[in-house]
């Protein structure tokens, strides 16, 4: 997830060298693609775990935010806290946190942001997959709030022409192949990590949308529902568990948003964490909801 106001103090604060995670990209070999789920990691055995994801991987809006790709063992956003409690016990963790503030999935929603006046440094397809260590046991994966933001302010801008509808469902589209091409690349990375998906709350619910137009809140309504409808819940079919913020009515309340509306604060970092941990760590996990309420927060389109 994005915040304009923090993009480049954060990542100007980054410590740890580039060169650093291109050696970890660069370790053995691959295996074989597994078919089926991964089942939770085993109590007491060492964790490799590995987030995927945007400002929200670093706790932006927390009480205790990180410097991007830092440890950070006393932050309080959802991987930072999924890290702590997956340590308990004296069970060993190791936490390699990719998280980009206002990354996108891949290269050309990042050149569309950047085309349309977004500050996006980086995407997930090509600064956070290849670097997943390959001994990963966990991998968490959150996208899709930055790429709605640049797909509503792309169409704004005009994108799309006369048929914004068709630009918009094209957009959609491309997104659930990047997911899969994200999710492949990790899988081929890291055959043995237990992959947890997070799809996307409905954004035009979120409390940074209040003051926008209808017609701008059913615009990012449309985007991030079908993302999630259409590009994300599906991998439950795959055995990848799918934690349903869409579904879930706590992710449409203003009390679990920082003061920017967009980012989570503790409390919302806080429920994010215990659905992952559950999906991280239960031996079946439930399929993300088909239709609720959470999707028709104004009316559709």
């Amino acid at each position: 997830m994005r915040s304009d106001s923090t993009v480049g103090r954060l990542l100007g604060r980054v410590v740890v060298p580039l060169a650093v995670l291109l050696a970890a990209a660069c370790n053995s070999k691959t295996a074989q693609t597994p078919t089926g789920p991964t089942p939770p990691p085993t109590p007491g055995q060492p964790v490799s775990y590995a987030a995927v994801g945007a400002s929200d991987a670093i706790g932006v809006g927390a009480s205790v935010p990180c410097i991007p790709f830092s440890p950070c063992p006393d932050g309080t956003g959802y991987v930072q806290t999924i890290a702590r409690q997956l340590g308990a016990n004296n069970t060993p963790v190791t936490l390699t946190n990719l998280g980009i503030p206002a990354a996108v999935i891949e290269p050309d929603i990042q050149a569309i942001g950047v085309q349309y006046g977004r500050t996006i440094p980086g995407n997930f397809l090509d600064q956070e997959m290849p670097f997943v260590p390959r001994n990963s046991t966990v991998v968490t994966i959150f996208a899709g709030g930055n790429d709605t933001n640049t797909i509503a302010a792309a169409i704004g801008g005009g994108a799309g022409g006369s048929d914004p509808l068709g630009y918009l469902n094209a957009q959609i589209k491309a997104f659930g192949n990047d997911y899969s091409a994200l999710v492949s690349g990790i899988r081929d990375r890291a055959p043995s990590a237990r992959i947890v998906i997070a799809n996307l709350p409905n954004v035009a619910g979120m409390p940074f949308t209040a003051g926008y137009a209808l017609d701008r809140r059913q615009l990012v309504q449309k985007i991030s529902v079908g993302f999630t409808t259409q590009a994300i819940n599906g991998f439950a079919s795959q055995g990848i568990p799918v934690v349903d913020l869409m579904c879930d009515p706590r992710f449409q309340s203003a009390s679990i948003y920082s003061s920017d509306g967009f980012h989570p604060n503790d409390a919302g970092y806080a429920a994010l964490a215990e659905l992952m941990l559950r999906a991280i760590t239960s031996t079946s996990y439930p399929a993300p909801q088909a239709s609720c309420p959470q999707m028709t927060v104004v009316p559709p389109i």
